[in-house]
């Protein structure tokens, strides 16, 4: 059985597009696949969650030291990093927090997914 990709998952529960015939087509798989609908339910979950969360369910900054060392690792440059702006508005900290939560849920799926067919 082939079984809906993670990042599709995702995109169904994110509900940002109209469904396609594709989309149809991995509901129908979700409907009879526990795995599948179990994995949607939860990301499901997971979107859910983030687009209501409040400023204040936020984690604080983290050190500059985390900044630095991600801009390092993505950048061939020796130039120092510049620091984040320290004030975002509230959408933006929605959506970053949406995004590292699908990030969480597409690796924890695709994980669980690797270790199953193994």
């Amino acid at each position: 059985m082939v079984h809906v990709e993670p990042a599709h998952l995702v995109e169904l529960a994110l509900r940002n597009t109209p469904p396609t015939d594709d989309d149809a087509e991995a509901l129908r798989h979700v409907e009879r696949c526990d795995r599948c609908r179990d994995a949607l339910r939860m990301m499901t979950r997971v979107v859910t969650a983030a687009r209501t969360a409040e400023l204040v369910d936020l984690p604080t900054a983290p050190p500059e030291r985390v900044w630095h060392r991600i801009t390092q690792g993505m950048s061939r440059e020796s130039a120092p990093p510049r620091p984040p702006p320290r004030t975002l508005g509230r959408s933006t900290k929605r959506k970053l927090l949406a995004v590292v939560a699908l990030a969480v849920v597409a690796g924890t799926v695709a994980r669980r997914t690797l270790k199953r067919n193994v």
